[in-house]
């Protein structure tokens, strides 16, 4: 049984509804096509990094959970033309065009140079899909006329582009993690004559379309402790994590948790970053689980990557760190 095979079947067993198109496109589509990173993640249903940018955010290809649900319920059938907002390195452009076959068409729209570039290089055998970028998400994209039928955003946004609701055809949709940065509902909203129907097919937590659009925003200490016990939690599934590691992340965690309250975030209240407390704690702790750092960055919220500890050479080995 390939590992796609036997992914599908144990998200099945968990009560993941894969419909059989879905299942026959994931079979056929080879996720290695897409990302050079270490794809075992994947196959352990989560997401797995394909690009890090000029800027030092990575992207990611959705956990194979996510990908089943967001296609279960964009309802596609062959001959379809689809429009996705956000790359996703390709994989699920393909896997759409797998689905609605020759005589279907699929557009895709992302703000970066760089992930079109990679998704265009990834997708060059595949005549039914185009990829282009979009310089501003509320502006509708130069010489994109016509009506929308099917449309997925891959990405957190706060709210749907008019010019994309507007467009949107009697009985179409558009799927959409609406929210903020941290939290979002996956939304479904389908118009019916003089109506929008919304949908909340559940919460989600989705990075934004444009990772670069958010700039440099940093994380307050204990949204970074809670995070950094998600990584735990995926570390220990995934078995790649030594007792010793998982008592110094343990460790981090709960010095993380008692600083004070009124703790502001790196590079705000006027602290050095080399003298900021959570800056020194990462410091402090990163020698025991440097090694997991790579993955780390992928499983947490985009703004960790701002957090290069390989980088951090500014600071001495044998500093003495009053807590």
């Amino acid at each position: 049984m390939t590992r796609t095979a036997d992914l599908l079947r144990r998200l099945s067993k968990e009560g993941i509804l894969v419909p059989n198109q879905v299942k026959k496109a994931m079979l056929k589509v080879d996720l290695e096509d897409f990302t050079d990173y270490d794809v075992a993640p994947f196959y352990a249903d989560r997401p797995v990094p394909y690009i890090e940018t000029n800027s030092g955010n990575i992207k990611t290809i959705s956990a194979p959970h996510m990908i089943i649900t967001l296609l279960h319920h964009m309802e596609l059938f062959p001959g379809q033309e689809v429009i996705i907002v956000g790359c996703k390195g390709g994989y699920l452009a393909a896997l759409i065009a797998t689905i609605v076959g020759e005589n279907g068409r699929v557009n895709v729209l992302d703000p970066s140079i760089e992930v079109v570039n990679y998704a265009k290089e990834r997708l060059s055998h595949w005549p039914t899909i185009e990829i282009r970028t979009i310089d501003d998400l509320e502006v509708a994209p130069i010489a994109f006329p016509g009506d929308f039928n099917r449309v997925i955003m891959t990405g957190q946004i706060d709210n749907i582009p008019n010019w994309i609701k507007s467009r949107i055809v009697d009985g179409g949709f558009v799927i959409a993690p609406l929210g903020n940065i941290d939290s979002q509902h996956l939304m479904k909203i389908e118009l019916q004559g003089d109506f929008e129907l919304e949908t909340d097919l559940g919460n989600v937590c989705f990075g934004p379309i444009d990772v670069d659009s958010t700039g440099h925003q940093h994380l307050h200490p204990t949204e970074l402790a809670d995070l950094i016990e998600l990584s735990i939690e995926t570390c220990e599934e995934l078995e790649i994590i030594n007792h010793d590691e998982l008592n110094s992340l343990q460790d981090l965690v709960a010095k993380l948790n008692n600083l004070p309250d009124d703790t502001p975030p790196i590079g705000e209240g006027g602290i050095p970053i080399s003298e900021h407390p959570m800056v020194k704690l990462l410091w402090h702790y990163s020698p025991s689980f440097l090694r997991l750092w790579p993955i780390i960055q992928v499983m947490l919220h985009p703004m960790i990557s701002n957090f290069d500890l390989n980088n951090w050479h500014h600071f001495s080995e044998d500093e003495d760190i009053d807590w």
